[in-house]
């Protein structure tokens, strides 16, 4: 293939019709990279023979290593195809620029996946045709259909059929019919879903029109009408509002959205074996044959249709009058395809047959070199045969020109959704989402990026230290070169050491100390630095960009409301603009809207992802939607020499930027932890550490993993500790013994604490919006309100906030289920949620002197009862501590009394706050109120913990979703993996027509590290999970319990002899955060130190 210049391809960038920007999306191992590198042979890049072996985009070594994609790499191609006009025109060359993104399939990098494909306007999503739809298959289809991207589905590894499964043809088909259905069902899964959610807002909108028809020609009747005619006017003003309302909606239709080969957008592959093809394909091969256009073919070459041998005419099944026929896609297609693999590399028989791969190549006037068709290597004829008849690139290239849309008709379609999601929506200048929505690549057109993730590339590797190859060598470059050189060989000759120290020595000194440099003589332990630059990886929506531009960065929580929050979103130069091209890149000048493109000069302002704009006001936020999941794992790391310590910490910084999932944070113990998806990220993070960002050695400790506290009422608790008390309540006197409380605990409903959950985003937008009230209240409403407004967390944006009252409503409706007193009117008299203001445990003022969280501002009472600053009285009230209990309360449910980990499920009721009547002297009264709030503070937040231990404390496990594909044979051995790590197995399927079983189970977190090692151990490799966090499970064990009945006595004993799995549990994590351990011991069978001489 001959190689095309970076020039030719910069040149297509100024045709936005032909550009295509597409991203590979599947699980893993379902053949991305092999169909990517098919796809780079085309371009003279990489050998075709090498296609599929050598994994072009897969730069990092431990990439290579593994098998597997770690990060999403980009590459241009360029691809040329002759077209007809009309039917009556010459072909005329067309050229196209495909800027291709290879994604991740693992679990773990699954935010690459979605930066990938916010760049991209089409998808090329692989399934692999024995395995079938997996777990990060619905999750890229997913992806597709939030981020509005159109996909092409790729059936890859058709092969597989042939080889290991041993199918015939008709078997063959009837399986792929099966897994086409099966992708289709995850497609109308979520057609349905969004069918529901927009019926459910098209009837609430008919309501409210109905109801403001009906109020408004009351209000005419009321002074014309008499009442007896007014409910019959209202019932017809009703029902004209609803059948106008109802006549505005429209049905949308479903059909486009599928995937069906006789639409063009299947294709059928095995990129291992170098072809593809699609139904078009082969109607335009058996057009001329069989006498029947090539439209005509293309509806019934796939589905129930036949063709009758004698007349040539196609029949559908009803026709077929007991006549045993084989469908038109088996009998035109799949034979075929099944006849190339039996006479070359003999199929089930085991040995190939020359005559029958003659007769085919002359057939199918295919022209294979002599030298591989008198080879030995069955493998080689196979690939030469289908490279020539089908080949691979040919039918994905044309397929996605044809297919997938051009940058100008994707934005017409995906920006309006994207900008309506985006912060504020409403204050995005017009011009701005005009420039967008129709593409205006005018340079005077305002600038509009999005930047998917920064890339951290070497000094050595950008374009402007590169040697051109040919070049001629500078001086400079040639004393850098020697610098290097001598370098690299003090250090070798250090490390082996000098075995003749006399002589040898001396010369190789005088060696050293000889320079090209002009007096600089560097020492013989001088270290070449390679230091490592960000580059961002962007998509320009809108203008043109060009090196020196200044743009504004904006961060994932701009709002275009409050531009000017502080800090302001600085305005920095572009530096470079690069060509992304794999391993490499090239540079640039200017870019074109509709181009995916690295930018530098955004090093230290952006962290992940963030927008770039030409103008601040009415700008539009592309990065406030958050995507990608979150980091479950956490592990502290430190250095091997405590001198490194400064360098750790800046590595860990630069990896915090390009990883697009990786967090790095410092805990108040100063310990620095890196957060990570999992296990396999863990690895990498602490790799690209190593080696590149820190260039030291690091030591990384036991993963830290997250569990949460919670009581239940079961009926073998203790006691309460005071009888003459309910349960779980605690009555306090502070240290000074004027101030005494009563609180009481209780386990919240299971409905109330999932609901709880599942509303986060709207909590925090309440408690944001009663701060900036709060905040307006004292004339002060400048930068804080909007800081407030930014702290509103963009991860929901699209929860409908709705009325105070809606959510009240909600939430009473969750309480509902609960028939007990206890819980009557609790809503209305909630203060605080915690932790963090918005976690799933509640404060509950039984008081009154506290101000309710959820009141409406019809009831809230007077500003003078709750402001912030207390009113100067002569004495102390309780109003006055109306603030310090709920911050008490948020540190009690931030560390809970079994091991410091948060709490969930928790209701605390506030029931009475007494205070000793204040000395004579007025002053002092308010003099002693720091000093008491210090103790209320702390008295609140112990009597919480004493409360909680009153009942039956449990410990909630992180927990991972683990789905596992294996065959038969080692299915026990799977088994056994699991229930060794504490797991448990929630289903088992088969999957039709293949030996394989899925195998769906759940596994702590904390028994999850080296998991997936095990299994491929235990199964020589032939099966591999994949582990998604579900959330958090109770472990139904107290960590306190003993045995105490006679039974228990008995049958374990006065120590237990069965191991209490949460005490373990909840004593680790306590010996890690240094709190005191019952019952531990230090030193065990100790023996008395004897010396040598005695």
């Amino acid at each position: 293939m001959p190689v095309v210049n970076p020039e030719k391809l910069i040149a297509l960038q100024r045709n936005a019709a032909d550009i295509r920007n597409i991203c590979i999306l599947a699980h893993v191992d379902h053949g991305k990279t092999s169909l990517t590198d098919a796809l780079i042979a085309t371009n003279g890049i990489i050998s075709p023979k090498l296609a599929g072996k050598i994994r072009y985009l897969d730069s990092r070594p431990d990439e290579q290593l593994r098998g597997i994609t770690m990060e999403s790499s980009a590459i241009s191609l360029y691809f040329s195809m002759s077209r007809r006009n009309a039917a009556e025109e010459a072909p005329v060359q067309k050229e196209y620029l495909i800027n291709l993104i290879d994604s991740p399939g693992h679990i773990d990098f699954s935010s690459e996946v979605s930066t990938a494909s916010r760049l991209c306007d089409g998808a090329l999503v692989l399934v692999d045709a024995v395995e079938g739809v997996c777990s990060q298959t619905v999750t890229v289809l997913r992806q597709t259909w939030v981020e509005h991207l159109k996909p092409l589905l790729v059936i890859n590894k058709i092969d597989r059929l042939v080889t290991e499964l041993k199918m015939s043809a008709a078997e063959a088909y009837t399986h792929l019919n099966k897994l086409l259905e099966q992708v289709n069902a995850v497609i109308g899964s979520f057609f349905q879903g969004e069918r529901m959610e927009v019926d459910l807002q098209w009837r609430e909108r008919v309501e409210e029109r109905v109801a403001a028809a009906v109020a408004k020609e009351q209000e005419k009747l009321e002074r014309k009408a008499a009442k007896a005619s007014l409910t019959v006017i209202s019932a017809e003003t009703e029902s004209t509002a609803t059948n106008s309302a109802e006549s505005e909606f429209e049905e949308r239709d479903d059909e486009e959205l599928y995937f069906a080969p006789e639409k063009n957008n299947v294709i059928f592959s095995s990129a291992v074996d170098g072809w593809a093809f699609t139904v078009r394909q082969f109607a335009s091969l058996y057009e001329r044959k069989l006498g029947i256009k090539r439209s005509v073919l293309e509806k019934v070459l796939w589905g129930d249709f036949y063709l009758e041998p004698k007349t040539k005419r196609v029949l559908g099944s009803k026709h077929l009058k007991g006549r045993a026929l084989k469908p038109m896609f088996v009998q035109l297609v799949l034979d075929n395809i099944w006849a190339v693999y039996e006479a070359t590399t003999g199929g089930n028989k085991g040995k190939g047959d020359p005559a029958m791969v003659e007769k085919i190549t002359k057939s199918l006037a295919l022209s294979i070199p002599s030298h591989i068709l008198r080879s030995r290597d069955a493998r080689a004829l196979m690939t030469a045969v289908f490279s020539a008849w089908l080949p691979l690139s040919t039918a994905v290239l044309v397929s996605v020109t044809e297919y997938l849309p051009s940058p100008p008709t994707s934005q017409a379609n995906r920006i309006p959704a994207l900008v309506d999601a985006s912060p504020a929506a409403e204050r995005v200048d017009q011009n701005l989402r005009r420039a967008m929505v129709e593409f205006e690549t005018d340079p005077k057109a305002p600038v509009v990026a999005y930047v998917s993730k920064m890339v951290a590339v070497r000094a050595s590797e950008l374009p402007q230290n590169k040697r051109k190859a040919g070049g001629m060598m500078t001086a400079d470059e040639a004393r850098k070169i020697a610098r290097q050189k001598r370098a690299e060989f003090a250090r070798a000759r250090k490390a082996a050491g000098s075995a003749n120290e006399n002589g040898a020595n001396g010369i190789g000194d005088a060696l050293d100390n000889t320079t090209l440099d002009d007096g600089q003589v560097p020492g013989p332990e001088e270290q070449v630095e390679d230091p490592e630059h960000l580059i961002g990886f962007a998509r320009l929506y809108s203008g043109t960009l060009t090196v020196g531009d200044e743009v504004y960065v904006l961060p994932p929580k701009f709002s275009p409301a409050y531009p000017h929050t502080a800090p302001e979103p600085p305005k920095v130069v572009v530096t470079g603009l690069y060509l992304m091209m794999g391993r490499g890149l090239e540079t640039l000048t200017s870019v074109p809207a509709g181009v995916v493109f690295g930018i530098a000069g955004l090093e230290g302002h952006i962290l992940k992802s963030g927008t770039l704009c030409s103008q601040l006001e009415g700008a539009v936020n592309l990065a406030g939607i958050s995507m990608g999941s979150q980091p479950i794992v956490r592990v502290a790391l430190e250095p091997v020499n405590p001198g490194d310590l400064d360098e750790m910490i800046n590595g860990m910084k630069l990896l915090e930027q390009s990883d697009p999932c990786a967090v790095y944070e410092v805990l108040e113990s100063g310990e620095h932890v890196i957060l990570t998806a999992g296990e396999l990220h863990l690895e990498r993070c602490l790799k690209d550490l190593r080696e590149r960002f820190a260039r030291c050695e690091i030591q990384a400790g036991e993963p830290i993993v997250p569990y949460r506290e919670t009581i239940v009422n079961t009926a073998e608790m203790a006691a309460p500790k005071d009888k003459s008390l309910p349960r779980g309540t605690v009555v306090v006197e502070t240290t000074s013994k004027q101030i005494t409380i009563r609180l009481r605990i209780r386990p919240l409903p299971t409905a109330v604490t999932d609901f709880l959950e599942n509303n986060v985003g709207i909590i925090k937008q309440l408690y944001a919006k009663q701060k900036a009230k709060e905040i307006g209240k004292q004339g002060n409403v400048e930068d804080k309100d909007a800081a407030e407004q930014e702290d509103t967390d963009m991860d929901n944006q699209r929860a409908d906030l709705g009325s105070v009252l809606e959510f009240k409503a909600n939430f009473q409706d969750a309480f509902g289920g609960s028939a007990s007193e206890a819980w009557a009117d609790v809503v209305n008299k909630i203060i605080a949620f915690g932790p963090r203001r918005t976690g799933p445990n509640v404060l509950v003022d039984m008081t009154g002197n506290c101000q309710k969280f959820l009141q409406e501002e019809q009831v809230q009472q007077p500003e003078s009862d709750f402001s912030d600053e207390p009113q100067r009285s002569s004495t102390l009230t309780a109003k006055d501590f109306s603030d310090k209990i709920p911050y008490a309360f948020q540190l009690a449910m931030a560390q809970g009394p079994l091991c410091s980990e948060p709490c969930q499920g928790l209701a605390v009721f506030l029931e009475e706050l007494n205070i000793v009547a204040a000395p004579e002297d007025e002053d002092s009264s308010r003099d002693i109120q720091g000093r008491l709030t210090g103790e209320v503070i702390k008295t609140v937040r112990d009597s919480i913990r004493q409360a909680f231990l009153d009942w039956s404390p449990r410990l909630l496990l992180a927990m991972y979703s683990c789905e596992i594909q294996a065959s038969t044979e080692v299915l026990g051995r799977v088994y056994g993996v699991i229930t060794r790590r504490r797991g448990r197995i929630v289903s088992e399927s088969l999957k039709e027509g293949t030996p394989f079983f899925t195998i769906l189970s759940v596994l702590p977190v904390a028994e999850s590290f080296g998991f997936s090692e095990d299994i491929r151990k235990r199964t020589s490799g032939a099966a591999s999970p994949q582990l998604v966090f579900q959330g958090f499970e109770m472990l139904d064990e107290d960590p306190f319990w003993v045995p105490f009945t006679e039974d228990e006595l008995e049958d374990l004993g006065e120590l237990a002899d069965k191991e209490n799995v949460a005490k373990r549990y909840m004593d680790k994590v306590r010996v890690r955060k240094g709190l005191p351990v019952k019952g531990r011991k230090l030193v065990r069978d100790a023996e008395k130190q004897k010396t040598l001489k005695r």
